[in-house]
């Protein structure tokens, strides 16, 4: 288990713009490639999976609710993943998560299942009205 500190998200008028952002500073990333996702969780709803990136290669993959929308990214000097949200909907409304998973999870098509994570950020709010 990692330490991951998310900021950004707020609220916004939909299609307006936001951009979250997860630190994570015990990462190794100059050896070690990691698999990093964001996923959401609604009022009364099940967390789900929105996007993920290799922090290596920066392999990417969303989604389809978001393709087209949201923008995965990282910075391996910063030990930083962001995403970028345009175009917001009211349905995009949740508390976003970052996590953190071994490289095998993005790569083996298990990016997607939050029991592949073993590190969670605290969350962070994103109201989109």
């Amino acid at each position: 288990h990692v330490q991951l500190v998310e900021s950004g998200g707020g609220s916004v008028q939909a299609g307006g713009t936001l951009s979250l952002s997860c630190a994570a500073p015990e990462l190794i990333y100059t050896y070690t490639q990691y698999c990093m996702g964001w996923f959401r969780q609604a009022p009364g709803k099940e967390r789900e999976a929105v996007a993920a990136i290799t922090t290596g290669h920066g392999s990417r993959y969303y989604v389809d609710s978001v393709k087209g929308r949201f923008n995965i990214s990282r910075d391996v000097a910063q030990k930083t993943m962001y995403l970028q949200m345009n175009n917001l909907k009211p349905e995009d409304t949740a508390t976003y998560f970052c996590a953190a998973a071994q490289f095998r999870v993005c790569v083996g098509g298990g990016w997607s299942r939050t029991d592949e994570y073993n590190s969670w950020g605290q969350g962070t709010q994103v109201t989109v009205s």
